[in-house]
């Protein structure tokens, strides 16, 4: 008899999803940087009965282990509930609610599990999950930080902790000496040079100038699951 599959409860994301405030927000650029850490948004979502809906529906989607097609039915319910009328096609905007908050909670999530197991599994590698890709869109600077082995709390994933930009799909990969051995990795000598470039953003009051590491995205230069951004309760201190 065929046995089911049943979600995988991660805890630690879900949990990071829970505890995020409700914020309505005019456009991305509102909610910036690591204050995404206290801060539930979905660009141009005003008000707060719309995000919370939104906020529901990506934490369920991570508790039950839900898929983008799931995601979107309850999508186009919310946006038919709250009358929303949003900016980009309805595929677009529904994928980029949910992979942006999927990945950032997995990312919290698994680097609360290496700040709690890194004296047994000391080090992150940071992994782009295609680093064959030759297409002209193919992210070449995350590509040459694939494998990348540092320290967990190398300063290196304060600004490089996935994902770093829109649809990405790099993740980091958490090692013990035993790991390195097998696989025979070694831990890189230093962490890549950050080298600082000023990017221009869109914003409700006019187009800005900000500075990012080059090859991340505007606002995404901050670590989801650093115990410097998160909430205090989340690590008992």
């Amino acid at each position: 008899m065929a046995v089911a599959a049943k979600p995988v409860h991660f805890a630690e994301a879900i949990d990071y999803l829970r505890r995020k405030l409700l914020v309505g927000t005019r456009a991305w650029t509102d909610v910036w940087q690591d204050a995404h850490a206290l801060s539930f948004m979905v660009a141009g979502a005003m008000q707060e009965a719309l995000v919370g809906d939104f906020h529901a529906a990506v934490t369920r989607a991570i508790a039950e282990g839900r898929t983008l097609a799931d995601f979107r039915k309850d999508f186009d319910a919310i946006v038919e509930r709250h009358g929303w009328s949003y900016k980009g096609g309805r595929g677009w905007r529904s994928r980029v609610i949910f992979e942006t908050n999927v990945n950032s909670a997995y990312s919290a999530g698994r680097f609360q599990q290496a700040q709690r197991l890194k004296a047994q599994r000391p080090y992150l590698r940071y992994v782009h999950m295609d680093p064959n890709l030759t297409q002209e869109d193919s992210r070449h600077e995350h590509a040459a930080w694939h494998g990348i082995i540092l320290p967990v709390d190398d300063p290196f994933w304060k600004t490089h902790m996935t994902p770093n930009g829109w649809g990405c799909r790099c993740k980091v990969q958490s090692l013990s000496a035993r790991d390195l051995a097998r696989y025979g990795f070694s831990v890189s000598k230093s962490a890549p040079e950050v080298k600082m470039v000023e990017r221009r953003v869109n914003t409700p009051d006019g187009p800005a100038t900000v500075k990012v590491p080059f090859g991340i995205d505007p606002g995404f230069a901050w670590n989801p699951g650093d115990p410097d951004t998160m909430p205090k309760d989340i690590f008992g201190r």
